[in-house]
């Protein structure tokens, strides 16, 4: 055991009634994180004593806001937030981790080899890359990627008409919402709010951007080079064959 792994405190009393069947598995991640996760360099040392609140619990409550049954795209998943958490306490959904470093996927691979996560999928690329190669989802996450204005441009191309994109910001996540109205509205967002999650769970609770998109996810620019990649990928799986 590494010297951070052992700052790792034990599960609180809540991480139970979150993770319900899967708390062991719920465990092992945390202490996967404290470990391989510091030395790998994925999360800093200074994160394990607070791990449990500040990010396991802190992720896995996003499930209060996700749909049923839907189809999810985590982006920048890094060390796996909120993909995992959200995995773990979701098993009705079909979930993507897309990160672009390969430390990281070959991390998260391990990850959901080794907790039996059959209903995710790791992927190695950028939102930008993998637009029109990957089926449009209902979902997208995100978790301390880039300010809302640029993670918008990233991941709301990736949604299927009338998909909601979430995000875990901080404070001022209002401010942030309110600053990014106008690139939002250029990439078809109809709708968006705070909403805070976690309540009686995590102190403060979990805070949640909510952009939702109408028939044209990401403007007519961005369904041109959808439909030009998706265009490309069936040329070059044609050409295997």
């Amino acid at each position: 055991m590494t010297e951070a792994a052992a700052e790792l405190p034990p599960p609180p009393k809540a991480a139970e009634e979150v993770f319900g069947e899967r708390f062991a598995e719920a465990v092992r991640y945390g202490e996967l994180l404290a470990d391989a996760g510091v030395t790998r360099g994925l999360i800093g040392p200074r994160e394990v004593p607070r791990l449990w609140e500040r990010h396991l619990l802190n992720c896995a409550v996003l499930s209060e806001v996700v749909p049923e049954g839907v189809t999810v795209c985590d982006v920048g998943s890094g060390a796996g937030l909120p993909g995992i958490p959200l995995a773990l306490v979701r098993p009705d959904l079909k979930i993507t981790l897309l990160e672009p470093l390969l430390r990281r996927t070959n991390f998260l691979q391990e990850v959901v080899e080794l907790l039996g996560l059959d209903h995710v999928t790791v992927v190695r690329g950028r939102a930008e890359e993998v637009m029109g190669k990957l089926p449009q989802v209902h979902v997208v996450t995100a978790r301390a990627v880039a300010p809302l204005d640029r993670l918008a441009g990233w991941g709301v191309p990736l949604l299927r008409p009338y998909g909601e994109m979430l995000a875990l910001k901080g404070d001022a996540a209002e401010e942030e919402l309110k600053g990014a109205r106008a690139a939002l509205s250029k990439l078809g967002v109809v709708e968006t709010s705070v909403v805070h999650v976690g309540e009686g769970i995590v102190d403060p609770p979990s805070t949640v951007v909510r952009v939702e998109v109408g028939e044209s996810p990401g403007g007519v620019r961005f369904a041109a080079k959808r439909a030009k990649a998706a265009r490309a990928s069936r040329v070059s799986r044609g050409r295997r064959r």
